[in-house]
C-alpha cells in the first residue's frame, strides 16, 4: 500500500512564458478626413506630442499610411474602435488597420 507521501515524480514540468503578441496600428490615407482631425486624434487617443502628430499626418498623407502607435492587441483595438466610432460620429471615413508586428 502506497501513500502520497511515498510517491515521487522524477519528471520536471517546464514552464514556458510568453510576452504576448504586439500590434501596429496603422492609419490609412484618405481625401476627406481634415488633417486638423487627424493630429487631434493622434494626440488625444495615442498620447502624441503636438509635433510628432504633425509629422505622421504628414506621412499618412505623404506616403499613404503610417504606422501611429504598437500595443497589445486589446488596447490597439481599442483605440482603433474608439479613432473609428469618433471619426464616424464626425462624417469622416478615417480607416484604421491592425497588424501583428
Amino acid at each position: 500500500m502506497s501513500t502520497l507521501a511515498d510517491i515521487q515524480i522524477d519528471e520536471k514540468i517546464k514552464q514556458i512564458t510568453q510576452e504576448p503578441a504586439k500590434y501596429k496600428v496603422i492609419f490609412i490615407n484618405d481625401d476627406v478626413t481634415p488633417i486638423e482631425w487627424v493630429i487631434e486624434v493622434l494626440v488625444k487617443t495615442f498620447k502624441h506630442s503636438q509635433t510628432s502628430a504633425e509629422a505622421l499626418t504628414l506621412q499618412i498623407h505623404s506616403e499613404g499610411s503610417a504606422v501611429v502607435g504598437i500595443y497589445s492587441y486589446e488596447i490597439a483595438e481599442q483605440k482603433s474602435v474608439e479613432t473609428t466610432v469618433a471619426s464616424r460620429d464626425k462624417g469622416f471615413p478615417l480607416q484604421i488597420r491592425l497588424e501583428k508586428e
